[in-house]
């Protein structure tokens, strides 16, 4: 698989969500809380949009009358059928062994890393002495 650029970090606050296509493939980042995932924009079950999911939490009990909200923000519901998976794996919460969405890789890089022109320009040093500024050429 190759390296694609999606958009510049400007653009993609936390909470922003961006579909993207790929060679065809239609892929879903997210920026939560300055972490970014991606994942296939198709639920396996029948085919739901995914960027129109909801992100919400896990609430998980060890006793009746007790429960614990967390992971908040990090469980995608399909928009269909409300079938849920965890984002930072893209497995099902019902079934991790069989049933998962298909994760890719995210990162963030400094623009001058990604692309070096053709051109370079002259330049010279330049040098503040006092209130002065001088070129030496």
């Amino acid at each position: 698989m190759g390296r694609h650029v999606v958009a510049p970090l400007a653009d993609f606050p936390p909470g922003t969500r961006k579909l993207i296509d790929i060679n065809g493939r239609k892929i879903v980042v997210f920026n939560i809380k300055g972490e970014f995932f991606a994942l296939f924009n198709r639920c396996p079950h029948e085919g739901g949009p995914l960027v129109s999911g909801k992100l919400t939490g896990l609430v998980v009990s060890s006793e009746p009358g007790q429960y614990e909200y967390s992971r908040e923000g990090e469980i995608l519901r399909c928009p269909w059928h409300s079938w849920e998976f965890d984002i930072r794996t893209g497995k099902s919460w019902c079934d991790p062994s069989r049933v998962k969405i298909r994760s890719y890789n995210v990162s963030v890089e400094p623009g001058a890393k990604l692309v070096e022109g053709p051109y370079v320009a002259e330049t010279f040093p330049v040098k503040v002495e006092d209130d002065y500024v001088i070129v030496e050429a």
